[in-house]
């Protein structure tokens, strides 16, 4: 029974990602980020379950990414999908593929072709999670950003909006530009040949996890102060951290 229970949280984080793709298309933001937050946790809870029960197995590798594949690549997908289609038409499109009288012309009403530029973000999870499969490597540490952190950074933005929302930033947000600019970004970091840090402890000793502890302790902070402006904040950290961490240990 206990070599099910990994794959059993596994599949709930394939249904919390479900869930969040259904809420993305419906611009239920806030719901949205309830069902991927819980993806995330199921996503880490499986791999926990796994080493401690000792039943780590190939199938659960590959449910594993598949999951991730919805909640961390479809999602964000759909979710900068949406927000260039809101910089195009100046609010959020709700036009139905069956009110138009053309594929053309659902288009045109959706903000033309540039929202699907969106899914390159999903597109660059996918090889990325491929990649990671095949890699033997990424065990205490990741080749790129991983695509649950890659997901966060791109949910929070609407998260901002609502809620840290001023002028400026809104304006910053929904300029396309900077959209199209965040997409090339992260899907350029998702397979960057960087190495990130991985928040696993093989004990709870400070000096062999001092970073990984200052890191948590300055991301709650930035939670506490922040709100969803700490998203890109902490991902922006890990990223930099990581690779001065990199930077020492080669000096050293």
């Amino acid at each position: 029974m206990k070599q099910h229970i990994p794959n059993i949280l596994t599949l709930l984080n394939v249904f919390s990602g479900c869930m969040a793709v259904i809420f993305a298309a419906w611009n239920q933001w806030e719901v949205m980020a309830v069902f991927v937050f819980l993806g995330i946790l199921f996503d880490f809870f499986d791999g926990l379950a796994a080493r401690v029960l000792n039943v780590q197995s190939p199938l659960g590798l590959q449910l594993d990414s598949l999951a991730d594949m919805i909640t961390s690549g479809l999602v964000p997908g759909i979710v900068m999908f949406q927000l260039l289609n809101m910089s195009q038409t100046g609010g959020w499109n709700t036009v139905h593929f069956a009110e138009a009288t053309s594929m053309m012309n659902w288009i045109s009403e959706q903000g033309g072709i540039l929202p699907f530029f969106g899914f390159l973000i999903t597109l660059s999870s996918a090889y990325r999670l491929a990649r990671f499969n095949l890699d033997e490597n990424q065990v205490s540490s990741f080749i790129g950003l991983p695509t649950p952190a890659n997901c966060l950074l791109i949910i929070s933005l609407p998260l901002i909006l609502l809620y840290n929302g001023s002028d400026a930033l809104n304006t910053l947000i929904l300029n396309p530009w900077f959209l199209v600019g965040l997409t090339i970004a992260s899907s350029i970091l998702l397979n960057a040949p960087i190495s990130l840090f991985a928040l696993k402890f093989k004990n709870w000793s400070f000096k062999d996890n001092a970073v990984r502890y200052m890191f948590i302790l300055v991301s709650l902070v930035f939670i506490g102060t922040m709100k969803f402006l700490s998203i890109p904040a902490i991902i922006l950290l890990y990223i930099l951290t990581s690779v001065l961490r990199k930077q020492d240990t080669s000096k050293g």
